[in-house]
């Protein structure tokens, strides 16, 4: 049963199973949630391990409270930090999936003293611009700011409502225009086949990115989801590899 922290008014749940320190704490997808395949089977694995983890849902996601239309980078950010703050406030290992790894990302430059490691899976920093932006007509553009949204169809199920305001506060927390340091043990994980975050953007980052321990491997034929067993057992084995290097 989820567990839930009043952030603001806003109730946000999660799930934290105590252990061994440093603990593990998953970030999930945009409009994803904290059931997914991938967190659970880590913290399965995490478990076995005698090992903290915390799995969570942002505003507007899951189980969570507030609606998504009001969400942005910045506040699902702060969202992920209340949650580790009352949970598990130490230096923690963050596995961030595609938008979490962004999330991710930006806590690590900004909060290193939360962070103790790395490991992205599909990461999609500065996807706000670099993706829907970058990708909008001029009329979706002109739709953008006179609305105040737009409806943009997905493979995952009903359209995305995108926000000119998750647009314009996502500019504010774009990683890949400033430096970026990463000073601890960073895995760095892609699909080749990912029709949502290209391989490039994966390159991009490890060439962006400074620290002493990075490492991108790119997985034939593996796609967004990256959530086949062998893709799976490869999570589990950057995870493992990423705590055998904290210090």
């Amino acid at each position: 049963m989820p567990q839930f922290l009043d952030r603001d008014g806003t109730r946000l749940a999660y799930e934290h199973s105590p252990g061994e320190a440093p603990g593990i704490v998953f970030l999930g997808g945009f409009k994803s949630d904290m059931t997914g395949t991938k967190a659970v089977a880590l913290e399965d694995w995490a478990r076995r391990q005698g090992r903290a983890f915390l799995r969570l849902d942002y505003s507007g996601h899951g189980q969570s409270g507030g609606t998504f239309e009001e969400g942005s980078i910045g506040r699902w950010r702060d969202d992920a930090l209340a949650v580790i703050a009352n949970t598990m406030p130490e230096r923690n290992l963050l596995v961030g999936s595609s938008m979490g790894g962004w999330i991710a990302l930006l806590i690590a430059r900004d909060h290193p003293d939360r962070v103790g490691g790395l490991v992205t899976i599909a990461a999609a920093p500065d996807f706000t611009e670099d993706g829907y932006w970058a990708a909008f007509s001029d009329a979706q553009r002109v739709e953008l700011f006179e609305r105040g949204h737009i409806a943009v169809p997905s493979d995952y199920g009903e359209p995305y409502v995108i926000t000119r305001h998750l647009i314009e506060e996502g500019r504010d927390q774009l990683v890949l225009r400033t430096p970026l340091p990463l000073p601890f043990p960073v895995r760095m994980l892609q699909g080749t086949a990912d029709a949502d975050v290209p391989q490039d953007w994966a390159i991009q980052l490890l060439g962006h990115a400074e620290g002493p321990d990075l490492l991108l491997t790119l997985v034939k034929g593996a796609d967004h989801r990256f959530s086949e067993p062998a893709q799976i057992d490869l999570i589990e084995r950057s995870a493992a590899d990423v705590l055998s290097r904290m210090t």
